[in-house]
């Protein structure tokens, strides 16, 4: 999620006179100071974590030696706005919680702290790292009352890293001599190419073109939001958002739109595109993934990204993936990179049945300080980076695990484990030492990549993958941050309709890609007029009025 911001004190770039500590400063104090007599909280995420190691990793150990906090923690399995209704009825909450989009649920059934004295009086870091944007955490235009502190996005973050697109297998590529990847066109010429060259793998089974995911949500991911990007819209959930007006639509109404599914259903008549695609679990994605058949994906690397570690612990470097900006045609810009401003909105909150919500704003504290940043992002000095001249740096051996052995590596050190859980600053932000805070700004990134990804790089003239998409500064910054972000009140008539849309949208979208191309427009003239039935008109006026407050909260 990319982001412009202010510089905010102790942010960016304070580079101390040429004079950089070894150690990042704390801010106004920690989580450590005071109180660390032991304390398990209970902790419920609406993200799926299946790598937790229940803080036994050596950051969570850390963590738990530094503030005495250790936690108890579940994590989504299923439906997670299911879960979060059963926890908001319950009346029994966990002592932190973090629900997302759902989190109106639990302000609804007063199960959540307003965090704004506990910030005050206990929590130095937190108030100094989100500086002028705690206005953005307020809940509403009505209701002034903290929340949730945001931690999907950081504050003052650069997006340096490709994480979406159309991913393309390295081996592909390469043998076609780095052909031009911007059109859906070209994406299928060179799936085409490759597979009438090479129809199996080593070991004599089948190739597989283009393999979508459509399991519950994850249908969004992979099948539906790339309609927006290769049309030139960027990500606002199941909208599209007049950047003049604030009006939204459900972008599947787009006419430019319903020719990229039409493309899709193309790719299925000729048989590119995987049959199972739309019956596969997500574990049976990742393993056809992990036994590197799968030649394209449309999809975002942190949903694949198991499949594609396991490629990379096997040696099969050029079986894993590249991004390309693929649009439907070249009069579209993939919007990837466009700036929603500082993101606040998906994060934690502490509920009102917490044992102890100043030890609970304290631990969050520890970790919003520069301190706690380096330990969830850098891990432990002289195991998992060492300093030289004043300066923090990866060891090559290191390095080399996080790249190739990344799912183990994560498990024992737990990088990448609390980021989450806590506020934090975004990638390209530098602490008190002149260091950058996370591991993942241009000179780390490009050491990160390995020999064959270089090669790929060098056939195309480029340095990242990031190098091939459209630039931030292309597109003006979206005053409503992004659509999705938006927390909808829990019984609106918009949440109502848009549950029927989705289970309507779901299985037609499906539908429309697997049909005889002779009846793709009747099926999606049939679906247009099913969801016109179901109310989206009346959706699209009230999520409206969504968007202009936003604007109007965020802007005044």
């Amino acid at each position: 999620m990319a982001t412009t911001l202010f510089a905010c004190s102790g942010g960016n770039s304070t580079e101390n006179a040429g004079k950089p500590s070894n150690k990042p400063s704390n801010g106004e104090g920690t989580a450590a100071d005071g109180n660390q007599d032991p304390v398990t909280f209970s902790y419920y995420a609406s993200d799926p974590n299946p790598n937790w190691m229940k803080m036994q990793d050596e950051i969570g150990k850390a963590i738990t030696e530094k503030t005495g906090v250790t936690l108890n923690a579940e994590f989504a399995v299923g439906d997670p706005a299911q879960k979060v209704s059963l926890i908001a009825v319950s009346g029994k909450y966990p002592d932190l919680i973090s629900a997302k989009n759902d989190v109106n649920k639990l302000v609804e059934a007063n199960a959540l702290l307003d965090l704004t004295d506990l910030i005050e009086q206990h929590a130095p870091n937190i108030k100094k790292l989100y500086g002028k944007y705690m206005k953005r955490l307020r809940y509403s235009d009505t209701d002034s009352s903290i929340y949730v502190l945001p931690t999907y996005a950081g504050v003052d973050h650069q997006q340096f890293i490709a994480s979406g697109g159309f991913e393309l297998q390295h081996r592909v590529v390469k043998e076609l001599g780095y052909p031009k990847i911007r059109t859906v066109q070209d994406y299928e010429n060179a799936l085409k190419s490759y597979l009438e060259k090479n129809p199996t793998n080593d070991r004599g089974e089948k190739n597989i073109g283009l393999s979508l995911l459509a399991d519950d949500w994850r249908i969004q991911i992979s099948v539906t939001n790339p309609a927006f990007y290769t049309t030139g819209a960027p990500d606002d959930g199941e909208y599209y958002i007049d950047p003049k007006t604030y009006e939204a639509t459900y972008h599947f109404k787009r006419p430019e739109e319903k020719e990229y599914f039409r493309w899709l259903n193309h790719m299925h008549d000729i048989g590119l595109l995987d049959p199972e695609s739309f019956v596969q679990k997500y574990d049976q994605y990742i393993a056809k993934i992990a036994s590197g058949r799968v030649l394209g994906l449309i999809d975002q690397d942190w949903e694949y990204g198991d499949g594609e570690r396991s490629l990379k612990a096997d040696g099969k470097l050029d079986h894993a993936y590249g991004h390309y900006p693929v649009t439907l045609s070249e009069e579209y810009k993939d919007h990837s990179f466009q700036s929603t401003g500082y993101l606040a909105g998906y994060g934690i909150a502490i509920s009102k049945t917490c044992k102890d919500p100043v030890r609970a704003i304290k631990f969050l504290d520890f970790l919003a300080s520069e301190e706690g940043q380096v330990l969830t992002n850098w891990g432990i000095e002289g195991k998992h980076y060492v300093v030289e001249d004043g300066i923090r740096k990866v060891p090559a051996d290191v390095n080399d695990r996080k790249i190739n052995d990344a799912i183990n590596f994560s498990k024992e050190s737990g990088i990448g484990f609390y980021t989450t859980m806590s506020p934090h600053y975004g990638d390209g932000v530098k602490d008190s030492t002149g260091n950058y805070i996370t591991t993942n700004f241009p000179e780390q990134i490009v050491a990160g990549y390995n020999d064959i990804e270089k090669e790929v790089f060098q056939g195309y003239g480029i340095s990242t993958w990031k190098d091939l998409f459209p630039k931030e500064d292309e597109f003006p910054v979206k005053p409503w941050g992004a659509a999705w972000n938006i927390s909808v009140p829990a019984n609106s008539q918009v949440n109502v309709i848009a549950e029927k849309l989705k289970d309507i949208t779901w299985k037609r979208i499906p539908e429309a890609i697997l049909a005889d191309p002779a009846k793709f427009d009747a099926l999606w003239d049939s679906y247009m007029k099913e969801i016109d039935k179901a109310g989206v008109k009346e959706m699209e006026e009230g999520y409206t009025k969504l968007v202009q407050a936003r604007v109007k909260l965020w802007n005044e």
